[in-house]
């Protein structure tokens, strides 16, 4: 059934999605992607909709160029996960205590740690973290010694994301707890480069924006850099850096949820497996077609063959554990989630507490006004989603949500 080609299209683009299920403006958008002079190829997966310059849910391969506005201003938005040995008959009947200890090891929202987190002491009291953390450890020098070599208007932000590193904030980003088909207890988290990573995109967007080779762009959200400039290598330091900083943000985090966790159950004890980690808004090096690209993935996962990855549904739904199956169609990618099927004013004035209240029954979560621009409604069939793309990924394990934290 999949895939089908979208129509009008410059450049090949595949859609693990019918047409007519896409609203317009997406299409158009990716028409205008598929029409850039650079673009060898797109590939469009079943969460699609509409982001601002690139589709979410696309996988865009260039040649000798990227996009700045097409990875978003998000650098390495992504999902982290860790099973543990937990069950369903080790957990009370009301998890507010455990969603309140979270809440309070990880700040949400705009919110940051009063000082930075100690990274080397974030194993000691986790069993079975300890190799995950001294991976997080290694290179930690190194890291923060590289930003001075970032945008110099950035500069006076070290202080701030050094804080930042280890946080949620808000939006989609969520700390979940889950059980699987097992009953087995699991860890899920979707975070990024926190305000870091969106001033560096915003820079170089605006950067983008005012050089000559693209005054005459459909889209001027789609200006691009091109390989052997300046503005292309300050542009890959920075989002390379920012891509970083998002991984090594969600596994501060990770270690800070398992500790609260294994203090919550401090009289039985809790061991953890080893983490699963995917971005799915970010910029990779890849042959396509046996051609080196430069492939960003927005709103899209690495499924290449044996790849672990992670796709969410909603705070009220189900995500999955699945593995790629390298399928060369679609860039060797997959869906990174559900994808929202309408925008969150429009979910803001057809949904209401109530309605929140109902759809995440069973889930112990925020139930206000400030989220319900996050209802199960306003987001695509998950179930729907995965079965469109059997043919790129495997389902390993199947969560559903019984707490889930937002910002």
């Amino acid at each position: 059934m999949f895939p089908v080609e979208l129509r009008g299209t410059k450049a090949q683009t595949l859609m693990w999605a019918h047409e007519h299920e896409v609203e317009q403006s997406a299409l158009r958008q990716l028409r205008n992607i598929a029409a850039l002079k650079w673009v060898h190829g797109v590939r469009v997966m079943p969460d699609v909709h509409l982001g601002k310059g690139a589709t979410v849910g696309s996988v865009i391969a260039m040649k000798d160029a990227v996009s700045p506005a097409a990875v978003g201003v998000d650098i390495g938005c992504g999902m982290e996960s860790v099973r543990t040995d937990l069950t369903a008959a080790d957990l009370p009947d009301n998890l507010r205590s455990l969603r309140s200890r979270i809440e309070a090891a990880v700040p949400v929202g705009f919110q940051a740690h009063h000082d930075a987190v100690d990274v080397t002491r974030l194993g000691s009291q986790v069993a079975g973290l300890g190799a995950s953390t001294a991976t997080l450890r290694a290179g930690w020098e190194r890291f923060w010694g590289s930003f001075g070599t970032l945008d110099a208007r950035v500069q006076p932000r070290e202080s701030k994301a050094r804080k930042q590193m280890g946080t949620l904030g808000g939006g989609n980003h969520f700390i979940e707890v889950c059980l699987d088909q097992e009953q087995r207890v699991w860890i899920l988290l979707h975070s990024g480069s926190r305000n870091i990573g969106k001033e560096l995109a915003e820079r170089h967007m605006a950067i983008a924006r005012t050089l000559p080779h693209n005054i005459d762009l459909p889209d001027r959200d789609l200006a691009v850099f091109v390989s052997g400039t300046p503005e292309m290598e300050a542009y890959r330091r920075d989002l390379t850096w920012a891509q970083e900083y998002a991984a090594r943000n969600r596994a501060v985090m990770l270690a800070l949820v398992c500790r609260a966790v294994a203090a919550e159950f401090a009289e039985r004890g809790v061991r953890f497996e080893q983490p699963i980690s995917c971005h799915h808004n970010y910029v990779a090096e890849e042959l396509i077609d046996g051609v080196p690209m430069l492939v960003t993935r927005k709103g899209a996962v690495r499924a290449g063959a044996g790849d672990l990855a992670l796709i969410p549904g909603s705070m009220g739904t189900r995500s999955y554990v699945v593995r790629g199956k390298g399928n060369p169609a679609s860039f060797q990618s997959a869906s990174h989630g559900a994808g929202r099927r309408m925008s969150r004013n429009a979910a803001k004035k057809q949904f209401t507490v109530a309605d929140l209240i109902a759809q995440t029954e069973g889930v112990e979560s925020r139930k206000d006004a400030g989220v319900v621009d996050e209802i199960p409604a306003a987001y695509k069939d998950i179930d729907a989603v995965i079965e469109a793309q059997r043919d790129l990924v495997d389902v390993v394990a199947t969560l559903r949500q019984v707490l889930c934290v937002k910002g």
